[in-house]
């Protein structure tokens, strides 16, 4: 009956929604509510994997994987203890992998286009099961899936999982679609390169070849491994390769969804009618809505049109308003776009906060640089999704980034605290998992595998055989995910944080040579809540005076005539007081950091 509800919705909106120029709701009545969100990046089928034995493109059977049931309610009560809102749970829909499930009624996967042994999450063959990988009972996995949302609401948390997009396996095909589904290609003509109705984009009279020099499982065989795949004619891959012989770095093992836009003559537009895709897309996010799934992070949504966003973000908001929705988007001058007209809530702030962040660490950045960034999203940041690790980028305390988990530490803080945007964590990084090991496809890169099967150890001596409770954990380990659990904490509940004013100090104390340009200041405030965060980046202690001067003393509401003390809310050991100058000294050990409340 539910699902019946939600397509009757649907279809009332299709009525109402026909083209993509719909009235839509002005911005102000999209936004969330005031509070800031915390995320909790899990891939699924890797946190709770107990098996220790990590073989190289090993088997399920061999390395183990982590199901829908490990992910109990302790775990849950353990991840909500840590200050978070949102649980990501990566790599739940069907994608193609290179285990036997034959006897379920699920076709091989040919091994020439899949990466890895259990496949990219991002290779999707069926948008609407859920990877048989992550189930105890196969047949069962769909249930068992909407029981972990079930908890994972019963904990008080929110639950969010990928939604893909612009590409899929280059063998999709949906087994378990409702009645009356077309699947994707079904209808194509496949005679022409493009025509705004298909779903894909084709390459007509040219047949698809293997990338030269891929070996898939390397020197391991399976039964669809022959360096052949039938594809005539051949498809445009996920990343617009437009040729049929793509290079063995290229998305070869994805073809590009195509959402009627003509991407080889001008990339002229075609969306009146709605394009097919269109509406299959629309109707998948239904689907999910209807399984109580709480938001979406939307792969690669810069390469989809934004007026498809701008079209179906509401559809969705329509049957729950409370659903967010997520983009993974690098372009900066887009960011306006997509959310103003393609109606995201949050967009990921990767190439501006991340990478400044990350190379003030290396050296090769300042601290006043981060002001700038804030400075340029000073109208959408409170939109800005801010992390320091995901699935897609090398782990803290790897060699290829701070080889330190520690060493981050001031970076985090930042991330948590500087404005109103939300931040994300991966699993892991709260025990400072280092990303170790060449797994199988992917190497030894410094992050952890989305393409093969494999335990991740410091990860699970918290997992400590399913008890989550860190007993396996070392000292310093322990101590790493308290500093975690207090900062996204007071990110989540301290007003000053959810809602409050941001206000840099960086600049003006190394005008004064108050601060060296590794020492970064800034102030939030929200009514008579006033923190102070100061974080160094220093290899070096030292100590440093810190001023607020006259006209953010003004806008926080500071009296020069009155005395004030900070305290910290971090480490809890810190407590200064200021002068009739607003000035105080702070010493600094190597990359810590202090949030102060002023009171």
């Amino acid at each position: 009956m539910r699902y019946f509800l939600l397509y009757l919705v649907a279809a009332f909106l299709i009525l109402c929604c026909t083209a993509p120029k719909e009235q839509i709701p002005p911005l102000e009545t999209m936004q969330q509510s005031s509070g800031k969100i915390t995320i909790y990046q899990m891939m699924t089928r890797l946190f709770g994997n107990k098996v220790t034995v990590n073989k190289p493109y090993g088997t399920l059977e061999e390395n183990g994987v982590g199901k829908f049931n490990d992910i109990d309610q302790t775990a849950l009560k353990a991840i909500k203890d840590m200050g978070i809102t949102h649980v990501w749970y990566t790599g739940v829909i069907e994608h193609a992998v290179l285990t036997d499930y034959t006897a379920f009624g699920i076709p091989l996967d040919d091994a020439d286009v899949v990466k890895g042994r259990a496949g990219s999450p991002y290779a999707i063959k069926d948008y609407y099961d859920v990877d048989p990988d992550l189930a105890v009972s196969v047949p069962d996995r769909m249930r068992e899936f909407e029981r972990l949302l079930d908890r994972t609401h019963q904990q008080g948390l929110k639950a969010i999982i990928d939604f893909v997009p612009n590409h899929v396996a280059r063998a999709y095909h949906s087994d378990v679609k409702p009645a009356g589904v077309k699947d994707l290609g079904e209808d194509d003509d496949k005679t022409v390169a493009f025509k705004a109705s298909n779903n894909f984009y084709y390459l007509p009279g040219e047949s698809f070849q293997v990338p030269k020099g891929y070996n898939a499982l390397a020197y391991y065989g399976f039964p669809t491994k022959d360096r052949k795949f039938e594809e005539t004619p051949a498809k445009v891959t996920g990343n617009d390769q437009f040729t049929a012989s793509p290079g063995i770095n290229e998305g070869f093992e994805t073809v590009k969804l195509n959402y009627g836009v003509d991407i080889q003559n001008g990339r002229k537009t075609h969306f009146d009618p709605v394009p097919d895709t269109w509406n299959k897309m629309r109707d998948i996010l239904l689907f999910w809505a209807g399984k109580k799934v709480d938001g979406f992070r939307c792969d690669m949504a810069e390469m989809v049109p934004v007026e498809f966003w701008n079209w179906v973000i509401p559809q969705v908001k329509a049957v729950n308003g409370e659903i967010i929705f997520i983009a993974e988007i690098y372009n900066p001058d887009q960011y306006t776009n997509y959310i103003q007209t393609g109606r995201f809530d949050y967009l990921y702030d990767k190439v501006l906060l991340y990478d400044t962040l990350r190379l003030l660490l290396n050296g090769q950045r300042q601290t006043q640089d981060i002001h700038a960034v804030q400075k340029r999203l000073e109208q959408v940041n409170h939109h800005m999704l801010h992390f320091l690790e995901n699935h897609d980028e090398q782990r803290i305390a790897s060699k290829a980034f701070a080889g330190d988990p520690w060493k981050a530490a001031p970076a985090m803080v930042i991330s948590a605290t500087i404005d109103r945007g939300p931040v994300m964590i991966y699993f892991g990084q709260e025990v400072g998992e280092p990303g170790k090991g060449s797994e199988g496809f992917q190497g030894d890169d410094g992050r952890t595998t989305i393409f093969d099967y494999w335990g991740v150890p410091e990860h699970q001596k918290w997992v400590n055989g399913g008890r989550f409770d860190g007993a396996l954990l070392s000292l310093e380990q322990r101590q790493l995910r308290q500093f975690y659990t207090d900062v996204l904490t007071l990110a989540s509940t301290n007003p000053a944080l959810t809602q409050g004013d941001y206000h840099d100090l960086t600049a003006y104390n190394i005008s004064t040579g108050n601060f060296d340009d590794k020492v970064h200041a800034f102030v939030r405030h929200h009514d008579t809540e006033r923190l102070l965060v100061i974080t160094s980046f220093n290899d070096k202690e030292r100590t440093t005076k810190v001023q607020i001067p006259t006209d953010v003393a003004e806008a926080i509401g500071l009296d020069v005539s009155q005395v004030y003390i900070a305290r910290d809310l971090l480490w809890r050991e810190a407590e200064v007081g200021f002068d009739k100058s607003l000035t105080f000294d702070v010493r600094l050990k190597p990359y810590s950091s202090f949030i102060f409340k002023i009171k």
